[in-house]
């Protein structure tokens, strides 16, 4: 026995025997929510415009006129994505994704109470680094793809699919709480909310 081995059997014998696992956990949190229509979309429009995203409703046939007028400058999108006058993604290097002003892309779901919007990496939301990269990042999102709760947003995805969870603009804070925006990712996060 190495001296490792005895050190590690005299923790083992201190700690005494492990603990049973409990055999049914208690989840007291909400798994399902209770909002539907308006006032699901209200709620995730009030918790994004408070992490500082700006956001846009627009009927499903007005998105792209929508984007359009939202955007300028080198614009960049995922591989199906499609938007008149944009570069589609090659697969350019960091280097090159910090040339373009913007990104569009779609998303995978929303969730309403948190403010948050997931990538999957679907084609429509490409790689995560052109998500990341740009200073702005348009984002449209699909009534249908919102849902209230965390629980639900997760049961929504794929976890085996490259996950990107964006809540606001990226942002941190110095060792004086000063907020500083597109440290980690885009400074400017606008989300165009598609509503029958």
């Amino acid at each position: 026995m190495s001296a490792r081995d005895d050190v590690l059997a005299r923790i083992r014998s201190a700690l005494g025997p492990l603990p049973a696992a409990p055999s049914d956990v208690a989840r007291a949190y909400d798994r399902a929510g209770s909002l539907h229509g308006e006032p699901l979309l209200d709620l995730l429009t009030e918790r994004l415009v408070d992490y500082k995203a700006m956001v846009h409703r627009c009927a499903p046939s007005d998105v792209e006129a929508t984007v359009a007028s939202l955007v300028d400058g080198r614009v960049l999108v995922p591989s199906s994505f499609d938007l008149p006058g944009a570069t589609v993604d090659a697969g350019f290097s960091a280097v090159e994704l910090d040339s373009f002003d913007t990104v569009v892309t779609a998303c995978a779901a929303a969730c309403a109470r948190t403010g948050t919007i997931v990538l999957d990496g679907s084609p429509d939301q490409g790689r995560r680094a052109i998500s990341l990269v740009p200073d702005r990042h348009v984002c449209v999102v699909r009534a249908d793809q919102v849902v209230e709760t965390v629980p639900e947003l997760l049961a929504r995805l794929d976890p085996t699919r490259p996950l990107t969870f964006i809540s606001g603009p990226s942002a941190t804070s110095d060792i004086e709480l000063q907020r500083v925006e597109g440290v980690h990712g885009p400074r400017t996060l606008i989300v165009v909310l598609a509503t029958p």
